[in-house]
């Protein structure tokens, strides 16, 4: 498939070139013209049909892989990256039900799992005394074996004495408590915030230092209104995007 974009001249106006260039190829990738896999013209073929210089080209591309709509291999090319999991951030669904639903083939891995005596923070949100005893989980999710999700949550220990007798690498977190514990994860408060990948973080992930990530930092609730858990999960920004439904605006 051709990878040309239209002319500069026919973009959006009053934008620096290499936006308009970006918007161009953007509007090419959503309405299907370029499909996922889909590899890019290269860089001198694409400056010259578009009549700019290789660095504004470039600086479009860097755009464009910021936000995972491309991506590069080192003496390949650039393509068409595959699209975006939306992630419902108005719904409580755990990672595993959630990626089943997609069609995904969801996995885990064990990084760490400990008991330590909870900090000020950590104690405030799960209600327990400073140095009250709690779990700390950290797990590397997966779907269809990529690596996606940095995963970290904090549980009171005396609410779910010998969690690590079950199978965290098979079940869900949620699905263990509701099922071996009786206690069910009613709400949650979230927040949502931009951040980019830490060496640590993007090891563990297989991405490079500095790329895109969504934080989701997340406190559950049990049925009587008590806290449970206390998460903090690092998602891949070149492969998921968070949607909520908007309300209509107060009166």
């Amino acid at each position: 498939m051709s990878s040309a974009v239209q002319p500069a001249d026919r973009l959006l106006r009053g934008l620096p070139l290499y936006i308009q260039i970006a918007e161009g190829l953007l509007d090419r990738i959503e309405t299907g013209d370029l499909a996922p896999g889909d590899r890019l013209a290269p860089e001198r073929d694409l400056s010259d049909m578009l009549s700019v210089s290789r660095m504004t080209l470039r600086r479009a591309l860097q755009l464009l892989e910021n936000q995972g709509m491309i991506s590069r291999v080192q003496g390949d090319g650039t393509y068409v990256s595959q699209p975006k999991i939306e992630r419902h951030a108005g719904q409580l669904v755990p990672f595993t039900r959630g990626m089943q639903r997609r069609g995904y083939t969801p996995g885990a891995e064990i990084i760490a799992f400990e008991q330590r005596p909870a900090g000020a923070s950590i104690a405030g949100r799960l209600g327990l005394l400073v140095s009250g005893s709690i779990y700390y989980i950290q797990r590397l999710r997966s779907i269809d074996r990529e690596r996606v999700m940095l995963e970290t949550f904090m549980m009171p220990a005396h609410r779910f004495p010998a969690l690590e007798q079950y199978d965290l690498i098979q079940r869900s977190v949620y699905e263990i408590l509701e099922t071996e514990y009786g206690v069910l994860v009613d709400r949650a408060w979230q927040s949502l915030e931009p951040v980019v990948a830490t060496k640590h973080e993007a090891e563990w992930l297989g991405i490079e230092q500095g790329a895109a990530l969504m934080l989701e930092q997340r406190l559950s609730f049990d049925q009587e209104g008590q806290p449970i858990e206390y998460g903090k999960d690092l998602y891949r920004g070149d492969r998921f995007r968070f949607v909520t439904e908007m309300a209509p605006q107060e009166s």
